[in-house]
């Protein structure tokens, strides 16, 4: 740590999401941004340049071995996250990683054993569920009585699609990157329905595919004993439809699964509740905070760590049945 009790950290990647955490770690008094790593020279000196830090690097043992740096953000593509983050964990650097935390369920776990073995602390930045929207869901859950039907949706028409329909493939939909949709917006729904209900017993689940056979769009359906839920979510349709959770005594409506603001409880009496969740511009400043505290403080992930999994082995399963396989994936499903 620093002179100063601060968590010293670097980045990977000089993208959009890299400048959105380093947005919320501006508002965070437990972190300083120190370094930052690119495979592109010119890149990581603008970059650097561009945040006020000293430090640049182009390659990645240069910041694993950099003594001054306590923690890294990685927010490179899906199938560099396992290699990345057990290598700066073996040298003892804690990560927070961006979603989805990894390609599959078996490089989790070599993540997890990397973490345990060297007692530093590893989190999937999974910004929603840091965020206060999805405890002020819970806190609400027992107003709706028995659960019977889940339905939480996530459907964005990518900014990159346009590029998409005119020959030029960009990253978000290259799946030999571990990318496509269930990978970059289903993940939410399907994080947020482990935590908020646990593992379900078996799914169902189909794609939409495009033309170079990456997954544009995806339903799946979640049995359990006593509900169904079903996970919908899209790269390249909108939607203007609410998610919802159904109970006995009353129905919750969610406006947004990604970016929990607004909860409105309808009872079966016709009665309704509003409910306004207050939430930062900068909502990655919840994740940055909650990663600092379990080092500075040495807390337990346990949850989270088991909230991965489950989001991990349910996406396994999801792409075994839709036919999904990365190149990632080789020798697992």
């Amino acid at each position: 740590m620093g002179v100063n009790g601060k968590i010293r950290i670097g980045t990977i990647g000089t993208g959009k999401i890299v400048r959105r955490f380093l947005a919320g770690v501006a508002k965070c008094p437990l972190i300083e941004y120190q370094a930052v790593y690119s495979r592109s020279e010119e890149k990581a000196k603008n970059f650097a340049a561009e945040y006020g830090v000293e430090k640049y690097y182009t390659t990645l043992e240069g910041l694993a071995q950099d003594p001054d740096i306590d923690g890294v953000y990685i927010a490179s593509p899906n199938f560099l996250h396992c290699e990345q983050a057990v290598f700066l964990m073996e040298h003892g650097k804690h990560v927070l990683v961006e979603k989805p935390v990894a390609s599959n369920e078996r490089e989790l776990e070599r993540m997890q054993q990397a973490a345990q073995r060297n007692h530093v602390v590893f989190l999937e930045a999974m910004r929603s569920i840091f965020a206060p929207g999805y405890q002020v869901i819970q806190e609400n859950l027992p107003k709706l009585g028995q659960i019977r039907r889940v339905t939480l949706q996530y459907c964005q028409y990518s900014s990159r699609y346009d590029n998409f329909k005119k020959g030029i493939i960009e990253n978000a939909f290259k799946p030999e990157l571990s990318n496509g949709a269930l990978m970059d917006i289903g993940v939410y729904c399907v994080y947020a329905l482990v935590m908020l209900f646990g593992m379900p017993d078996k799914i169902q689940a189909q794609g939409v595919f495009l033309e170079n056979g990456v997954d544009g769009a995806g339903t799946i359906i979640c049995i359990y004993p006593d509900k169904q839920a079903e996970l919908i979510y899209s790269k390249i349709t909108d939607s203007s439809s609410p998610s919802q959770i159904q109970g006995e005594k009353a129905n919750m409506l969610i406006s947004e699964v990604g970016r929990v603001q607004e909860l409105t409880i309808c009872y079966r009496n016709g009665e309704t509740e509003q409910i306004s969740i207050d939430l930062d511009p900068d909502d990655m400043v919840y994740e940055a905070g909650i990663w600092a505290d379990c080092i500075l403080n040495h807390k337990e992930t346990k949850a989270y760590d088991q909230y991965s999994r489950m989001e991990m082995k349910l996406m396994d399963e999801a792409r075994k049945l839709m036919g999904i396989c990365f190149p990632a994936d080789k020798g697992t499903l």
